[in-house]
C-alpha cells in the first residue's frame, strides 16, 4: 500500500499563499485508490504526481471546509469516466454530503449523481465498500471541530489498517479509538503552546499516540509555524510518545 501527500498544509494563511500544497493524500492498494480532503491545488498535484484522477475508485471528504474538498468535483469528473459513467464512490461527512439546514453542501447534488455511491458518514459508522477490484472496510470517529459532522477515520484494506485524524480538538478517547493502525496520519496545525481552537498540537498528538501506539504516524496539514519546525517538531513526537513520526512534505510517498 502507497500513500502520497498531494499536499502537507493547513492554515488559513497557507491555504492561500500555497506555501505548502492543501491538496490532501492519496492511498493506493490493490483493491482501491481513494482521495482524501481534496483542497485547493489536488487536481493540479495529482497530474504532476502521476496520480490519475480517472483511476480513483472513491474520494471522502472528511469536514466541509474549503480546505478539504474544493477540489472534489473536478476529481469526480474524472473518476466518472468524465461524466460519461456512473462510477466511484463518494464518502463524507453529513454536511459535506447532506448540507446544512441552510443548504450548504460541499459537494453540488449534480456531482453526487455522476458517481456510483454517494456515503454521507457518521460517528460509529462501520462500512464496506465495494470496488471493482476488491472492497475496504470504514469506521468513522467523531471529531471536535466547527463543522459538528466533522469524521476521522480508520481504514482496512489488503490486510493494512490507516487512522486519520482530520481537523478537531483533543479528544482523551482518541488514543483507545485509533488503535491497531499500521499507520496513523494526523493533522496537526500548531507546536505546543500555540492553541487554536479546532486543531491539534504537538503535545496533543504526543497523548493521542502514547495511547493508540500505531506502528508509525506522519504528522501533516502543517501551519503556518509548522511549516519550518515539521521535522524538530516530529522527532520530539517520537521520542516522548515512543512512535516512530514523520512530518509531511509535499509529493512524500510512504509505502505501508
Amino acid at each position: 500500500m502507497e500513500i502520497i501527500f498531494l499536499g502537507s498544509g493547513g492554515g488559513r494563511v497557507n491555504l492561500v499563499k500555497q506555501i505548502r500544497g492543501t491538496g490532501g493524500f492519496r492511498i493506493s492498494s490493490d483493491s482501491a485508490k481513494i482521495h482524501v480532503d481534496p483542497g485547493p491545488g489536488a487536481l493540479l498535484a495529482s497530474i504532476k504526481t502521476k496520480q490519475d484522477p480517472a483511476k480513483l475508485d472513491a474520494i471522502v471528504i472528511s469536514h466541509g471546509h474549503v480546505d478539504h474538498f474544493s477540489d472534489a468535483m473536478v476529481l469526480m469528473e474524472g473518476m466518472s469516466g468524465f461524466g460519461s459513467n456512473k462510477r466511484g464512490i463518494l464518502i463524507g461527512s453529513k454536511q459535506a454530503i447532506e448540507g446544512t439546514d441552510k443548504g450548504d453542501r460541499a459537494v453540488h447534488l449534480y456531482y453526487q449523481n455522476r458517481v456510483a455511491e454517494v456515503y454521507a458518514a457518521a460517528p460509529g459508522d462501520r462500512k464496506t465498500f465495494q470496488t471493482a477490484k476488491g472492497s475496504f472496510e470504514m469506521e468513522f470517529i467523531g471529531m471536535i471541530h466547527d463543522e459538528k459532522t466533522a469524521v476521522g477515520f480508520k481504514l482496512e484494506m489488503d490486510g493494512k489498517m490507516i487512522g486519520y485524524i482530520t481537523d478537531t480538538e483533543y479528544k482523551e478517547s482518541f488514543g483507545e479509538a485509533f488503535s491497531g493502525c499500521d499507520l496513523l496520519i494526523v493533522n496537526c496545525l500548531k507546536p505546543s503552546g500555540d492553541k487554536y481552537h479546532g486543531h491539534l498540537t504537538t503535545g496533543d498528538t504526543i497523548k493521542i499516540l502514547k495511547g493508540a501506539k500505531p506502528k508509525q504516524c506522519v504528522i501533516t496539514h502543517l501551519g503556518m509555524k509548522m511549516i519550518g519546525i515539521g521535522e524538530k517538531e516530529a522527532k520530539k513526537i517520537e521520542k516522548e510518545s515512543g512512535v516512530k513520526t514523520i512530518a509531511a512534505e509535499d509529493g512524500m510517498k510512504l509505502v505501508v
